[in-house]
Order: C-alpha cells, then structure tokens, then sequence
C-alpha cells in the first residue's frame, strides 16, 4: 500500500495535475499538491509563489516547485483572484513534503464560480487517476 493512500480525504477535490482542493468559506479555496506529487518530485528546494491579488484562470500556472530531480507547475483548478500565498514555503519549501494538506498548502483563491469545485475529483477518481 502506498503511504500517501490512507492521506486522500473525502472532504478534498483533486485535479488531473495532482492538486488538493479545500473549500473554505466565502467562495475561497486552499490548493497544494497532493502526497503523490511531492512523493514523485523528491526534495523540494525551492518555491516560486504567485503574487497574491493577481487573476488567474483555469489552468494557468500559479505556482512552479523545484526538486533536486526536477520542477513541476502548480495549476489553477479556478478562475478568481489569488488571496493569500504560504510564505513559509520560501524559507522551507520542505513543509510540502512534511505536510502536504496542512502547513504545506500553496496559495488560497476567491473562485469566480465556486461550483467548479464539484466539478473536480473526487478522492475516489482520484485513487483511480493514479492506478491505486
């Protein structure tokens, strides 16, 4: 059994490029990576953070992760406006790796639509993305 399976959450929505969701309140929603994309990057040693208040739409690149193997793109699951950035990532990009649903979260977004958000995956689907 992989370790990060018993880490997917009900609560959660997952996208195809390997971002957790969280709805908030108010239409705002915390996204980061999941355990299987920081377990397949290996150790994070650098975090480049969207600038907070800018408009970001579905898909676009809102974040880039850089690991002694590789660099990877966080994207948009919304379009809305980013509200809030983890600046703890900069100092300690490793929080990603240590906690990915908790002190490892990326950025937060006011959503212009917050039903997208059922729209994303479901823990379950997500299980099946990743050939569980």
């Amino acid at each position: 059994m992989k370790r990060w399976l018993g880490s997917l959450s009900e609560e959660l929505r997952y996208s195809k490029s390997h971002e957790w969701i969280q709805r908030e309140s108010n239409g705002i929603f915390t996204v980061g990576i999941t355990d299987f994309a920081q377990e397949q990057m290996g150790d994070l040693v650098y975090v480049e953070l969207p600038d907070v208040d800018s408009r970001v739409v579905v898909n676009d690149t809102v974040a880039v992760l850089e690991s002694v193997k590789t660099a990877s793109d966080v994207y948009s699951p919304f379009m809305g406006k980013i509200v809030a950035i983890n600046k703890k990532l900069q100092e300690d990009p490793s929080l990603i790796s240590r906690s990915p649903y908790g002190e490892g979260w990326i950025y937060r977004i006011k959503a212009d639509n917050e039903n997208e958000f059922d729209k994303l995956l479901s823990s379950e689907s997500y299980k099946i993305l990743t050939k569980i």
